[in-house]
């Protein structure tokens, strides 16, 4: 496999942790404008092959950076990121600088203040570098818009690296950010790190929530956005959620953050599954589950297989809640400003009255193209009355999964150990035909448990096909991804019950210290 990523040997600091920084600020071992600028040069390097960044404050930061130095010489009290460089996702507001979502009306746009957790982390003390790329909308699996073009993944140019949070994934990967912040409605913070090979949780919902303005709407409230932090270490995860989190007990009211030092996994109930019976999974990934659970259980923790209950239908629950009014809103403001094809074809999907969708179905059925079919099941809706059916469909199936992990032999469960992804980075241009694969990380939105991915392993050779040639699009596709794929990193999803982060991360953080991956 072609390795894109950059091995330069001389910018020792950005192979550190955000806790290691931080804590080498703080005793004098280094000074955090060195910290800062061994960082931007690093994305001098990388970001030109990456196009991850598409904003930098560079000249604030340095005066930030300096700032802190002069607060430690002087023995000033610092934060628990001070001196720590961040990177934030492009629709976060961070003062003065652009939130356009990808949408070209929205290109003038700067915001007047920080959005809550942005000024949340930087009030700890971390310095804001830059803003990275997205999907436009936040809607697809990359990152690409037509204000700031496409990232690609850092192992392979040729593969995207995720999307929504995409640049931030490609920018951590490559050691250009040691932390930053991105969003997740449906695995925006998971699919950019497995496909990239970082870590990343997405809180419980009402924990850090996202209004995501010019994404789906906000009266959605169904399914609210998360904003989740993203490192290349668990630790790093854990300092940033206590942080955006408002502390451990937030003044704010809301369930209190517990200690994930503190979670012994003697004795952990842990449901495992590599398949949930809407996508067949890669078989890197069924490994990677595979080592994980292992990995579980020889720290001590009670591990069985499990399946979730008709993965597919809280699929087409999640599609129809999030496309309930048929994208008519996201359609008015992106009016006839340019759309990147994925999203292109996914609002033209999501406009069209249910009697035309259910003749597509039948003739794509007919002529061999099964899962394209099984993917507009969701499509067609546009009315209040159906968005409310489905609420209330979606607050069963969660009573449902709840149940499934009660009662199940082993439970009830703990933690969930699972794909994030069936398959490893896909190829340019292709999410959108293969939106499906996301089934693994948008069942957690759904049902509102926190949800976290932690980097295991790697393709490795002789595991590059995992199914069969057909005509069927998607499984051609998939087989694509398959293909010339060894190398690629592969990462496994933890989830944990809800308000439980601490949970997730202590399982994601014994995965990380036993995994061989690099």
């Amino acid at each position: 496999m072609k390795n894109d990523l950059p091995t330069t040997s001389d910018l020792p600091l950005t192979r550190l942790s955000a806790a290691q920084i931080a804590s080498l600020v703080a005793r004098g071992d280094c000074r955090a404008e060195e910290v800062l600028e061994q960082h931007i040069a690093r994305i001098a390097e990388v970001n030109p092959r990456l196009n991850a960044m598409c904003a930098e404050r560079f000249e604030a930061a340095r005066a930030e950076a300096k700032a802190i130095d002069r607060k430690r010489v002087a023995g000033e009290p610092l934060g628990p990121l001070s001196g720590v460089p961040v990177t934030i996702k492009e629709s976060l507001d961070l003062a003065g600088m652009a939130s356009t979502f990808g949408i070209a009306s929205r290109a003038q746009h700067r915001a007047s203040a920080d959005e809550v957790h942005v000024a949340r982390l930087r009030a700890a003390g971390a310095i804001a570098m830059a803003k990275t790329n997205v999907a436009q909308g936040l809607l697809f699996y990359e990152a690409e818009n037509p204000i700031h073009g496409r990232t690609v993944n850092p192992w392979n140019s040729e593969r995207t690296c995720g999307g929504s949070s995409g640049g931030e994934a490609a920018l951590i990967a490559s050691g250009a950010s040691p932390l930053g912040l991105g969003t997740d409605i449906g695995g925006s913070v998971r699919v950019p790190a497995t496909f990239c090979g970082i870590a990343s949780i997405k809180p419980t919902p009402g924990r850090c929530d996202d209004p995501g303005r010019f994404s789906v709407p906000v009266g959605q409230q169904a399914i609210p956005s998360q904003v989740g932090p993203m490192a290349r270490r668990v630790e790093d995860l854990a300092l940033a959620l206590e942080v955006i989190n408002g502390g451990r007990s937030p003044p704010s009211p809301g369930h209190a953050l517990g200690d994930w030092r503190g979670v012994s996994l003697e004795g952990l109930r842990v449901a495992c599954y590599a398949d949930d019976g809407t996508f067949a999974p890669a078989p890197a990934v069924r490994r990677a589950v595979r080592e994980a659970a292992g990995m579980l259980r020889a720290a001590g923790a009670q591990v069985s297989d499990w399946t979730p209950p008709d993965a597919r239908h809280g699929m087409n629950l999640f599609y129809g809640i999030l496309g309930g009014d048929g994208m008519a809103l996201l359609r008015r403001r992106i009016g006839k400003g340019p759309k990147s094809p994925q999203l292109g074809q996914l609002m033209q999907l999501a406009g069209m009255p249910r009697g035309v969708i259910q003749v597509m179905r039948k003739v794509l059925r007919a002529v061999g193209q099964p899962s394209l079919a099984a993917g507009l099941e969701a499509f067609g809706f546009d009315t209040t009355a159906h968005y409310w059916e489905l609420v209330e469909a979606q607050i069963e199936y969660r009573d449902r999964f709840t149940r499934a992990l009660d009662t199940a032999p082993g439970g009830p469960f703990d933690v969930i150990v699972c794909p994030a992804m069936p398959l490893p980075a896909l190829l340019h241009g292709t999410t959108k035909d293969l939106a499906t694969c996301g089934a693994y990380a948008c069942l957690y939105n759904l049902v509102g448990y926190p949800a976290g991915v932690v980097p295991v392993t790697r393709v490795r050779v002789g595991e590059e096909v995992g199914r069969a040639a057909s005509k069927d699009v998607v499984q051609k596709l998939a087989r694509e991804a398959e293909e010339a794929s060894a190398g690629l990193p592969i990462g496994v999803q933890v989830v944990a019950r809800p308000w439980q982060e601490h949970v997730a991360l202590a399982a994601m953080a014994a995965v990380q210290d036993r995994a061989e991956y690099s």
